[in-house]
C-alpha cells in the first residue's frame, strides 16, 4: 500500500461518527501488532529495486532516442540504426545484431513495410540485442548506449532548430492533455507548430495546411468504400476546405499516399495534372507551388487520414518544401497521430460509461445521482478533474464535451474525489448528509484514469441486490476500460468476439462493456 492508499483504508475502516479516542487505540493495536517477515522485506526491497532500475533504464533509453531524433519527427529510420550497430562488438556484435532484428520484425510485423521504429519499438530492440551476450544484460544495455550516443554528431544550430521545434510538438501533447474529448484545441496547437516552424525555419513561406481523416462512405461505396474528410485547416482556408469530402474517383495524390503509405511531394502543381483545387476563386494562372500530402499513421501504422501543405498562397519561386522540412512534418504527424488516438481512447472510455450507466439505471432506484470524471494529468499531485457525464434518478444523462475543470484547493468539498484520485482505492463520504461513494477507473498501472462519484442521498449503503449491480456494474466497466487502453499499445491487437464489434470504434466501446457482460454470464452458467 502506499501512503495514500493506507489512510483512505483506515478512513473507510473507522467511518465518519467514530469518536478520536477509538481512533488511537486503533492506532496503538495497528503499531503493536503489524509485523513484516525477513522474506516480505526483502521482496519489498526487491520490487523497488526492480521498478527502479526499470524507470532509470527506459529514462536512460528515451534520452537516447531523443538524441538520436535530431529532427524531432517521432520516429527513426531501422537501417540507419541497424548500418550504425554493425560495428558494435564486431563479429559477435553482427550476429546478435541480426538475431535481435529478426525477433523485433517478428513482434512488430508492420517494420518490414515501413522501416521506422518508434520510442517503444527502438527500446525493445536495445534489450534484444543486449539479450544475445552472455554479458550482463544491464551492462550491455550501457555499453550500447554509449556506444550509439557518441555515434551522434549535431552542429549547434541544427541543435537549437531540434528544441525549438521539439518544444512546439509538445505544445500539441499539452493541448490533448486540457482538452477533454473535445478535438479543436489540438487541431489549433498543429496549425500554430506549422506556423511558427515556418516563420523560424522555412524562410517565411505563406502556407495552407489541412488534416483529412478516413471514414467509411456509408450512402454510397460507388465513390470507394472510404473517403476522406477535411476536419481542419488554417484559418484563410477555411471557406473552400473545411468538412470537404475527397472521393477516390476525384482528382487529388491523398489517396495514393494513403495506398503507398509514403508522403507524396509534388513540387509544381500547375504541370501535374492531376491536383484537386478547392479554392475555385483562385484564377488558373495562380494555381502554382507546392503540394505534401504526409499519411498519418495509429500505433500499428494503419493509415487514418493525411495531413497536407501547400505553398500557393505563396507565389515567390522558393515556395518549395525542403528536406528537414518535410522531416519536421512527419514529426507534427506523429505527435497529433498520439494526440488524436488519445482522445479517441478517452471518448472510447466515456462511451463504456454511458453504456455501463445505462445498464445500471433501472437495477438501482436507491442511486440519486452518478457524476462521471476524467483526470487531467499535472506535475505530482497538481492535476485536476473535469465532468464528463451527469446522470440524475430520472436516468436522464448529460455529456460534458467542453472541460470545466476541478482544482484541488478550489473545491474542498469534493476533496473526497481527490482522495480517491490519489489513493486509487474506493472513498467513502458525506457531504452535507448525503451520502457518496467515489470509485476509480483504474488505467493499466493502476493508476486513477477517472472516477464515478455515485450519490445514494441519506442511505449509508445501498439494498443488498442493487450494491450486488452496481458492483457487477463496476467491475465489468473497468474490464472494458482496461481493453480499450490494452488496444492503444503498439504491440496488441484488437479482440473482437460479437458480430457487431466490427463496426467503428466508438460503437465498439459501447458494445465491449455488454460483451463483457455476456462472457460473464457464460462463465456462470
Amino acid at each position: 500500500l502506499t501512503p495514500p492508499q493506507f489512510v483512505q483504508l483506515m478512513d473507510n475502516f473507522v467511518g465518519d461518527d467514530i469518536p478520536l479516542p477509538a481512533v488511537k487505540r486503533l492506532i496503538v493495536f495497528i503499531k503493536a501488532e503489524y509485523e513484516q517477515t525477513e522474506k516480505e522485506i526483502m521482496k519489498q526491497r526487491e520490487n523497488l529495486h526492480r521498478m527502479s532500475h526499470v524507470a532509470q533504464r527506459k529514462q536512460l533509453l528515451e534520452a537516447l532516442f531523443e538524441k538520436w531524433d535530431s529532427k524531432a519527427c517521432g520516429s527513426l529510420d531501422l537501417e540507419e540504426v541497424i548500418a550504425v550497430l554493425k560495428t558494435f562488438k564486431g563479429l559477435m556484435g553482427k550476429e546478435a545484431l541480426m538475431k535481435a532484428k529478426e525477433q523485433l520484425c517478428s513482434r512488430y510485423p508492420q517494420l518490414s513495410k515501413v522501416g521506422k521504429l518508434s520510442p517503444k519499438a527502438f527500446q525493445t530492440f536495445l534489450e534484444l540485442i543486449a539479450s544475445e551476450f552472455t554479458d550482463n544484460e544491464d551492462e550491455t544495455i550501457d555499453n550500447l548506449v554509449t556506444f550509439l550516443t557518441t555515434s551522434v554528431e549535431r552542429s549547434h544550430t541544427k541543435s537549437l532548430q531540434s528544441s525549438a521545434r521539439r518544444k512546439w510538438l509538445q505544445d500539441i501533447q499539452k493541448a490533448t492533455e486540457t482538452s477533454g474529448i473535445s478535438m479543436e484545441p489540438v487541431y489549433k496547437a498543429v496549425m500554430k507548430a506549422l506556423s511558427q516552424d515556418m516563420e523560424a525555419h522555412g524562410d517565411n513561406k505563406k502556407i495552407s495546411a489541412y488534416i483529412a481523416l478516413l471514414e467509411e462512405n456509408q450512402p454510397s461505396s460507388e465513390q470507394g468504400q472510404v473517403l476522406l474528410r477535411y476536419v481542419a485547416c488554417t484559418a484563410e482556408d477555411a471557406p473552400y476546405i473545411l468538412n470537404q469530402v475527397l472521393h477516390r474517383d476525384m482528382k487529388g495524390v491523398s489517396f495514393a499516399a494513403i495506398d503507398q503509405g509514403k508522403p507524396i511531394y509534388v513540387p509544381r502543381v500547375q504541370h501535374h495534372g492531376n491536383i484537386h483545387f478547392w479554392n475555385s476563386d483562385r484564377p488558373v494562372e495562380e494555381q502554382k507551388g507546392s503540394l505534401l500530402v504526409l499519411p498519418l499513421y495509429d500505433a500499428h501504422w494503419r493509415v487514418f487520414g493525411i495531413l497536407g501543405l501547400d505553398t500557393l498562397w505563396d507565389q515567390s519561386h522558393k515556395s518549395i518544401f525542403l528536406t528537414h522540412e518535410i522531416t519536421f512534418y512527419e514529426g507534427v504527424c506523429h505527435a497529433f497521430s498520439k494526440a488524436y488516438h488519445h482522445i479517441c481512447m478517452r471518448e472510447n472510455v466515456l462511451q463504456v460509461a454511458v453504456t455501463a450507466l445505462e445498464w445500471l439505471y433501472p437495477r438501482t432506484p436507491s442511486i440519486h445521482a452518478v457524476t462521471t470524471y476524467l483526470v487531467a494529468p499535472g506535475t505530482d499531485k497538481n492535476y485536476s478533474l473535469y465532468k464528463v457525464i451527469t446522470t440524475d434518478n430520472t436516468g436522464l444523462k448529460e455529456i460534458h464535451r467542453s472541460p470545466v475543470f476541478l482544482l484541488r484547493e478550489e473545491n474542498l468539498l469534493r476533496d473526497y474525489l481527490f482522495k480517491c484520485t490519489d489513493s486509487s482505492e474506493v472513498t467513502l463520504t458525506s457531504v452535507y448528509g448525503e451520502h457518496h461513494i467515489a470509485v476509480p477507473l483504474h488505467d493499466l498501472s493502476r493508476q486513477t484514469l477517472g472516477i464515478f462519484d455515485i450519490s445514494i442521498g441519506q442511505h449509508k449503503k445501498l439494498p443488498p441486490q442493487e450494491q450486488k449491480d452496481l458492483q457487477k456494474m463496476l467491475k465489468i466497466a473497468q474490464a472494458a476500460c482496461s481493453e480499450i487502453l490494452q488496444r492503444s499499445l503498439e504491440e496488441i491487437e484488437p479482440t473482437q468476439v460479437l458480430e457487431a464489434e466490427q463496426v467503428a470504434n466508438v460503437r465498439h466501446a459501447g458494445i465491449l462493456f455488454h460483451r463483457f457482460m455476456l462472457q460473464e454470464l457464460r462463465e456462470c452458467v
